[in-house]
């Protein structure tokens, strides 16, 4: 069985590490080489790098921090954060990323897509997937009565997740699955897919939500959000099939330590690379 792989997520707002709780509420949690430096002795898989504001700011992630970081750390960095152009993608894979992580440009122009893993190759291209419960499906899970077309809507979103862009300010009106599919045919090598209702809450990944995507595609799928014990990440991989875990607020705040998690996952019969 191939290693599953345990990854530490960045997030950058202003040149610092970021961590929110359903996308709102940052607080920072230090300086990104620094946390560079610590997960890659920690011995993390690989590392994520995502400057949040860079869409909504209409710039690129700061070439010159993944330029420093990747000069640093033997670690395998994915980054992303206003990447609109195959020419943009290129300077990041030369400033030391190994991939790239797309998001709203994908979804606002799929074919960019397309024309990157063709430029550099699938495994290069990962798209970032922030998806949300429809007001149909939580409805559901409330039992709520009436008329589900007037008063809920999100007729659309038929697997009962919504995609959002620009770091989940915006609604798309998209499907989760649907989106998920159309993604692997335009040749993306990675999904990495984060639940808005867990992101920060440390009360597991969204399983459903999970199995929904890791049950339609056959591209690695890396699941983010809602890590807070160490049966979250058994959970991932196990009922949730997911290639990989993404977490952020436990491993910054030292709760839980890369090696600690390892071991577990190996204990209970996940092979991890320690």
């Amino acid at each position: 069985m191939e290693k599953k792989r345990i990854i530490p997520c960045l997030d950058l707002k202003d040149g610092l590490v970021v961590k929110g709780v359903n996308f709102v509420n940052f607080r920072q949690e230090g300086d990104p080489l620094e946390l560079a430096l610590y997960y890659d002795r920690e011995g993390a898989d690989e590392l994520v790098l995502l400057d949040i504001t860079a869409t909504m700011e209409k710039r690129t992630i700061f070439l010159q921090t993944i330029k420093e970081i990747a000069s640093r750390v033997s670690l395998p960095l994915t980054v992303g954060g206003g990447i609109r152009t195959v020419e943009e993608i290129g300077k990041l894979l030369e400033a030391g990323a190994r991939k790239v992580s797309i998001s709203s440009a994908a979804v606002n122009n799929p074919a960019l897509v397309q024309e990157a893993a063709a430029a550099f190759g699938k495994e290069a291209i990962v798209v970032a997937i922030d998806a949300k419960k429809s007001r149909a499906l939580l409805a559901e899970e409330k039992n709520l009565s009436g008329d589900r077309e007037n008063e809920i809507g999100a007729e659309n979103i038929k697997s009962g997740w919504e995609v959002f862009i620009q770091a989940g300010k915006k609604a798309t009106g998209m499907d989760l699955v649907a989106w998920a599919k159309r993604v692997e045919e335009l040749g993306a090598g990675e999904i990495l897919l984060t639940s808005m209702d867990k992101d920060g809450t440390r009360e597991g990944y969204d399983l459903d939500l999970l199995q929904a995507v890791t049950g339609t595609v056959s591209i690695p799928v890396i699941a983010s959000g809602g890590a807070g014990k160490l049966e979250d990440f058994r959970d991932a991989f196990l009922r949730g099939k997911a290639a990989a875990v993404l977490a952020a607020s436990i491993f910054h705040e030292r709760e839980f330590r890369i090696r600690e998690v390892k071991e577990y996952l190996q204990a209970v019969g996940i092979p991890v690379q320690l």
